[in-house]
């Protein structure tokens, strides 16, 4: 799963370089940049979708920068 997430992700990075290069090579001669557009958002969208269905599913688990608190560890909010 890992590995194809990866992968969609090189996948938008050239679509959207590949936008770029036909922005500034065509000069408004072409539809090249839009399709190069569209194709990114659509694999950034299919993207989402697919990494709410992992989680969903179970494939992924998410994991947080800040760890848990320790066992027994009461917040000052919860303290009396």
């Amino acid at each position: 799963m890992k590995i194809l997430i990866a992968l969609i992700l090189l996948v938008i990075l050239g679509s959207l370089a590949s936008g770029m290069v036909f922005m500034v090579k065509d000069r408004n001669t072409s539809a090249r940049t839009l399709k190069a557009l569209t194709w990114r958002i659509g694999l950034s969208v299919a993207l989402f979708i697919l990494l709410m269905v992992g989680y969903a599913t179970g494939l992924i688990q998410p994991h947080g920068a800040i760890p848990p608190p320790p066992p027994g560890y009461e917040s000052p909010a919860n303290q009396k």
